[in-house]
This record gives structure tokens, sequence and C-alpha cells, in this order.
């Protein structure tokens, strides 16, 4: 029997699931929170929940913590020192610090001739007033957000400045603005497993909304892409090599350009749009690499 282990946050579904669906699979079950790890960098040991988590067969990461923030990358240090003693970690630790980061993340899709909407980043108020001005709609992105919370859309015009202060003073030191992308209703999920492409689903926005996240009342839709965005996804995963990941695509009228890589990936929009059940195939999936170790 493997053992293999969830890290996530206890109580939400896709967390749930992905316990639920690696037990079938093997006869164990852990879900565990990444706040309630403890290591013993010394001894190489780590132990959470009553178990010593050196001592598993693998170890899938499907949250580090309920909500993305700087200690994300915390975390995921702490973890990259067990996957370093020969822990089977999914996603490796190091990927999630390079994906995770919006920042990072853009910056490597941009090196690697991914295309992406306009971006500045900037510390400089004035900078950034001057870059709304020249894009005339601007989106600020915290760093690390998920659902497009904490991003604010700023206008051309005299209040910016104001509106940028604001955003900067609010723990947003480092400010991500990128021009709003004119969007045809809806963005895509292109999800792949292993480098395998296993489907596509649209998030379809409001349409007094300027984002399509089911946060701001988006809804999933099924989808199927053209073999040229599929292969752009395609692209963008290869440059972080996560096992399971959704690419996120607009459809822009220049072109298709890249959001950013999930450093986790979702279940639910391929489950509501086409039922397919992702976390059984990433399942199927941990199990099979692990047993071939």
């Amino acid at each position: 029997m493997k053992r293999i282990g969830v890290l996530g946050v206890p109580g939400r579904w896709s967390s749930e699931l992905l316990a639920d669906r690696l037990a079938e699979l093997t006869g164990y079950r852990l879900l565990i929170a990444s706040e309630d790890i403890t290591l013993r960098l010394n001894k190489g040991e780590a132990s959470g929940a009553g178990t010593r988590l050196d001592e598993l067969d693998g170890l899938v990461m499907k949250k580090i913590g309920p909500d993305y923030s700087h200690h994300l990358l915390d975390r995921a240090t702490v973890l990259g020192a067990l996957h370093g003693r020969g822990l089977r970690m999914f996603p490796k630790p190091d990927v999630v610090i390079r994906a995770a980061n919006r920042l990072t993340c853009s910056v490597e899709l941009a090196a690697a001739g991914i295309p992406i909407p306009d971006t500045v980043i900037t510390e400089d108020v004035d900078e950034a007033y001057d870059a709304v001005q020249r894009f005339g709609q601007a989106i600020f992105k915290p760093l690390f957000t998920s659902k497009a919370r904490g991003m604010m859309l700023f206008e051309a015009g005299a209040t910016a400045k104001g509106e940028i202060k604001g955003f900067r003073e609010n723990g947003n030191p480092v400010m991500y603005i990128q021009k709003r992308v004119e969007l045809p209703g809806q963005d895509l999920g292109i999800v792949f497993l292993g480098g395998k492409y296993i489907g596509t689903y649209a998030r379809v926005g409001r349409s007094d909304s300027w984002s399509t996240t089911t946060v701001f009342g988006g809804r999933y839709a099924a989808y199927e892409p053209s073999d040229e965005v599929i292969e752009l996804a395609r692209s963008a995963a290869k440059v972080f090599a996560l096992d399971f990941t959704s690419v996120d695509i607009v459809e822009a009228p220049s072109g298709p350009l890249v959001f950013e890589v999930s450093a986790f990936g979702g279940f639910r929009g391929l489950q509501e749009t086409h039922g397919i059940d992702a976390a059984k195939l990433y399942a199927e999936y941990v199990v099979n690499q692990v047993s071939n170790d």
C-alpha cells in the first residue's frame, strides 16, 4: 500500500476530493494543512496531523494555506527541505515558488517568448500613473491572489493617482500593472496533466463586470479552443513543468494572450462543464508515478 498524503485545506471541496480519490486507490487517506507541519531541520524530519511526513511515499500539494500570500513561499521552502531529503512531491516545491508568485510567473513567461498582456512593474506612483494614462484602463494585481481577489481596475484621469497611492499603501509596494484586455465575454482555463492536454473550460463573465471569475459572478461553460490556442497553453505550461495545471488564456482581438499558469490547477471547471473527474485523473497519475519510482 502506498502512503500518499494531500497538503490542502481541510473542509475545502477540492482538497477533500483529492484525498478521497487517493484513498480509493491506495486505502490510505491523509489530508494535512500546511500550518500544521513542523520541520526538524537538523534531523531531516517533518510531522503533522500525527504523521511523520518524511516517511510517506508521496505528498500532493493542492493548496499551501487557505489564501494566497507571501507566506506561501515560506511554506514551499519548508516543503523543499523535505523534497531535498527524498520525499516525492507533486508538484515540486521549487516550481510552486516560481509559478505562485504572479511577478515571477510573468517574468518567466515573457522570457520564454510567451505572449502576455502589456505589463508594468514598479514601486513608483508616478510611473504607475503614467502607465494607467497610456493604457486607458489598467488592472492592478496583488502578487499573491486567486480568483481576482484584491485586484483593482483604474481608469486614466485625474483621480487615478490617489487610487494608485491607496493600492500601494494597502500592502502592495511592488505594483503589478496590466493593461486591461477587452475580453470576448470570457477567458479560458486550459488543463494539462503530466504535459497531456485534458480539456478546456471557459469562465463567462457577467455583462456588468470586468472580471470573469466566479467570485465576481462568472460561471463555467464548456469550450473547445483551436489547436493554436492549445499549443500556446502547452508552451506556457512547459515553462514550469507542473504535474497538474491550468493555463489562463484570453482570446484577444490581436491574438491569444496568457494571463498565468496556475501553481495548483483546479478541478471544478472541468467537472461542471465536461463531467471530467480531474481529481481522479490526478490521483491515478500520482499513484502511477510513485509506483514506478
